[in-house]
């Protein structure tokens, strides 16, 4: 399993709508074969930058996803918000205690 974290910089005056599209969108990407689940946190001292938390079974489940017509629903759903280009990484399970 591996956690995608992405920083979404939305553009300011347009957080409203974002979260109002965001309701929409994070069942499509939670549809996604090998997703399983996702959500999405607003910064607390910025408040137009939002960080989105998905857990995968692999990379290439993700890149799976956006190959496909679900990503491109999420994609027109999500997209016009940004205000730059957002910042994904994944990272692996958590470390052993």
């Amino acid at each position: 399993m591996i956690l995608e974290h992405a920083l979404l910089p939305v553009t300011t005056g347009r957080e409203e709508e974002f979260e109002a599209s965001m309701v929409q969108a994070l069942p499509i990407i939670e549809s996604a074969p090998d997703c399983f689940g996702a959500e999405v946190r607003r910064q607390e001292e910025d408040d137009s930058l939002y960080l989105l938390l998905v857990r995968w079974s692999s990379v290439r489940a993700h890149k799976v996803f956006r190959d496909s017509e679900l990503f491109e629903q999420w994609r027109s759903l999500t997209h016009p918000f940004y205000s730059d280009r957002p910042m994904v990484t994944h990272f692996t399970e958590p470390l052993e205690r």
